[in-house]
């Protein structure tokens, strides 16, 4: 098997900004950290230089055949919102969807996926100043002004520049392991994982004081003991905070409830524990903290759409997969 294809567009009038986030996940070699090594594009509706918004000059070796044989097409912005874009590049996103690349939207590049009709009658994320815009240009898709990305399964569209960040992120979760995610989140010092459905921004800044400290200190506290109990009062009560106030610097500071921040650490401890070892389902239960495999299952269920076992299971083939790859 070739390594993984990742074609990014590039055009006249980026930024290098938007540029630089596919770039700083796929286009460095991340083999170190578990991941396979990408074949990464750089691609324009014709070859040649693009220049940016900012004055830089991007050389972009392929044309639109680079999306050609592409595992992941990413679109990490767009200008001209109101225009479609060009016969061409539609033409060319919908041949890469329909061979069942991955169509990934950052940022305003949601526009550019839109107008080829590959959301039609689904939902979408874009940057939240933008997205009554793309509503009236598209009314049969279900735009949704909070959340950071929304997974459709074939197409993925997110948020802003940070919440670019997060979705391809996000993409190396499901497609490479959780572990190998939360590797590449430390190397590149981003949060490991912000779920999709977590708020755009954030309303007021915590101001640094011996209570915020506290509050990250109670934070991380519960990271290290998810096997263990941990209630929103006992918690609250370690930061040093009412439980009202808790919960209201919590939204405002983290942009989702305690509740399900909790669960989504768990499951990522889970992901790492099926991922890494090969301890039963009961035990990775426990010390993910659901107290039962039956637990596991439904929240793997409802937050993943797949089962312990079959997440395993997949999970195991890819690395196989991968490592006949590396050894190829």
């Amino acid at each position: 098997m070739t390594d993984p294809i990742i074609a990014v567009l590039a055009f006249d009038g980026i930024s290098p900004f938007h540029l630089s986030v596919p770039c700083l996940v796929f286009g460095e070699d991340r083999t170190a950290l578990g991941l396979p090594r990408f074949e990464f594009r750089i691609c324009a509706v014709k070859a040649g230089p693009v220049h940016t918004e900012a004055g830089l000059t991007v050389a972009a070796p392929h044309g639109l055949e680079g999306f050609d044989g592409a595992d992941i097409v990413i679109i990490p912005s767009w200008h001209h919102l109101d225009e479609p874009p060009s016969p061409l590049l539609v033409e060319a996103l919908r041949q890469a969807h329909r061979r069942g690349a991955l169509i990934v939207g950052l940022c305003l590049g949601t526009f550019a996926i839109a107008a080829a009709g590959l959301l039609s009658g689904r939902g979408a994320a874009t940057h939240w100043a933008y997205s009554e815009r793309l509503q009236k240009l598209h009314p049969d898709i279900a735009v949704d002004a909070t959340v950071l990305y929304v997974d459709n399964g074939d197409v993925v569209t997110s948020a802003g520049v940070a919440a670019g960040l997060d979705c391809c992120l996000h993409i190396v979760r499901v497609r490479y392991g959780a572990e190998a995610a939360l590797r590449l989140a430390r190397q590149i010092v981003l949060s490991p994982h912000r779920q999709g459905g977590q708020a755009q921004f954030i309303e007021h800044s915590v101001t640094r004081s011996a209570d915020a400290d506290r509050f990250t200190q109670a934070l991380d506290a519960v990271r290290a003991t998810l096997g263990e109990a941990h209630s929103l009062d006992s918690v609250a009560e370690a930061a040093g905070l009412t439980r009202r106030t808790f919960t209201r610097r919590f939204q405002k500071s983290i942009g989702t409830s305690f509740g399900d921040w909790l669960t989504n650490q768990r499951i990522e401890l889970a992901q790492r524990l099926l991922e890494a070892t090969e301890k039963s389902m009961d035990i990775v239960a426990f010390e993910a903290g659901f107290g039962s495999a039956t637990s596991l299952r439904q929240h793997f269920a409802a937050r993943l759409r797949t089962s312990p076992a079959q997440y395993r299971r997949e999970f195991t083939r890819r690395a196989d997969r991968d490592e006949r790859v590396a050894q190829a």
